[in-house]
């Protein structure tokens, strides 16, 4: 293909030094001169919004004085005007809502601080068990800093309330199989086992899991508004690249983004983020534990291992599933997620109950095991000369490396380059013509967007992942 052009299903208006913009089939694009028509270095919805956020990135990236209109054949059909609306406010009671929000995930934290105390499931208490303490302590921090972040980033409409809202919604979405596991073994063993903390702790967690859902969905999805005052990117090459994790904003609200379909190139990144959680709760379900007996009379040794998730009750079977299918299914909506960013945080609240699960195993196998934990008394231990260590499994270790590699994925997606979205420009021209099958379309769409597509809920058009 020679250079400077481009094959038919492109219309390109306006060409510069290094660049080209025009329209094609459902979007508006920007091209490296002489680049395939299947190589845009960037692209953007095809509505007049999109158009004014493309001009604007071209106008930043080309050498203004070298821009010229491309002369466009005769017969040719110009696109329809598109009518320019301002963009809708906040929905009312946003405020409100997210600051609700925030005082339920408080009122969960309180909760959950005093179902430490009474018995949890039979008499002992979640206090007295190190093991289990150390896990709810840390899901109730993480839930208290979601709820401060909620009402800070309320308070100066900032991108701390989506970051808490999406932190607390991680965490809230693994832990409801773990409780419900808990809830199991009272179900399974009698209403009896039932203690004043373990329904002190589930109704915390419901007071945190609504609030996190309700910030969540009070927050703006995140469509850019054209004008932001958004920090113009750095001349050449470099500045075409994808706005991989680019913060849009809702009249000051910073929006908490939503899932988008994934690029091409993303999709190593994407396929090794599954991974890890799929081999995390490969080894979540295993035994953890391992007892070895030793009979100091006759020499004679036994191993012994406990913790698998299928050993169980039913309706603990049923909970540890759903701890998978919640790891899986928030790891998949984070890597969807845009901007990029705001999908780690959701990862990192599901990987908080998954480091816990890890660090309650490990101060369990420190603890001392004792004969009547296999139904021994200390009587006959001490008479026949039995001994017990406890250890950890192999699959443990292999647990803990699926985990760290989730952690990896999430901090690799927190420091991913962050490009800014368009730049305030001069108004661009009015958007380049295009063959007649794209017109036809065009107006099609166009006559939709007139009717509602501006609206609250008009959300529904093909945005760009990157603006």
């Amino acid at each position: 293909m020679e250079a400077g052009t481009v094959p038919d299903k492109v219309t390109i208006s306006h060409r510069g030094a290094k660049y080209e913009i025009g329209r094609a089939k459902r979007f508006y694009g920007i091209w490296v001169s002489g680049a395939p028509e299947s190589d845009p270095i960037d692209r953007w919805p095809e509505t007049r919004e999109g158009w004014e956020q493309a001009w604007a990135r071209f106008v930043t990236i080309e050498t203004p004085a070298s821009i010229t209109a491309v002369e466009q054949p005769r017969g040719k059909l110009r696109l329809p005007r598109l009518k320019l609306r301002s963009a809708p406010g906040p929905r009312a009671g946003r405020p409100v809502r997210m600051l609700a929000g925030a005082g339920l995930l408080g009122l969960g934290v309180v909760l959950g601080v005093a179902g430490l105390f009474p018995g949890y499931i039979g008499s002992p208490s979640l206090a007295s068990q190190a093991d289990q303490l150390v896990p709810h302590l840390l899901y109730l921090v993480t839930w208290a800093v979601s709820a401060a972040l909620v009402a800070l980033g309320v308070r100066s409409r900032s991108a701390r309330a989506s970051i808490g809202a999406l932190l607390g919604t991680g965490l809230s979405a693994v832990t409801f199989g773990l409780f419900f596991a808990d809830l199991g073994q009272v179900i399974a063993g009698g209403s009896s086992l039932l203690g004043a903390g373990l329904l002190l702790s589930m109704l915390g967690w419901l007071a945190c899991a609504a609030g996190s859902v309700l910030a969540l969905t009070a927050a703006p999805a995140g469509r850019p508004q054209p004008g932001a005052p958004l920090a113009p990117a750095p001349a050449g090459p470099e500045s075409a690249t994808p706005a991989f994790g680019t913060q849009a904003s809702v009249r000051g609200y910073a929006a908490v983004g939503r899932p988008s379909r994934p690029r091409a190139a993303d999709a190593g990144a994407m396929a090794l983020l599954l991974l890890a959680a799929v081999g995390t709760v490969a080894a979540f379900a295993p035994s953890w534990d391992r007892y070895t007996l030793s009979q100091a009379s006759t020499g004679a040794a036994e191993t012994i291992t406990a913790g698998n998730a299928f050993s169980n009750p039913g309706v603990v079977i049923a909970g540890n599933v759903i701890v998978m299918i919640a790891v899986i299914g928030v790891a998949l909506l984070a890597a969807l997620w845009r901007p990029v960013r705001h999908g780690a945080v959701l990862l990192a609240g599901a990987i908080v109950p998954l480091a816990a699960q890890a660090i309650s195993a490990l101060i369990q196998a420190s603890e001392t095991a004792t004969p009547g934990m296999f139904g021994i008394s200390s009587s006959q231990a001490a008479a026949s000369g039995l001994t017990i260590t406890s250890g950890l499994t192999p699959i443990f270790w292999v647990y803990c490396v699926f985990v760290i590699s989730l952690l990896i994925s999430c901090a690799w997606m927190l420091t991913a380059p962050h490009y800014p979205a368009m730049p305030p420009a001069q108004r661009p021209p009015e958007p380049g013509p295009a063959d007649s099958a794209q017109s036809e379309r065009g107006e099609a769409d166009d006559t939709d967007g007139d009717t509602g597509g501006d609206t609250d809920g008009g959300e529904d058009h093909e945005e760009s992942s990157y603006a």
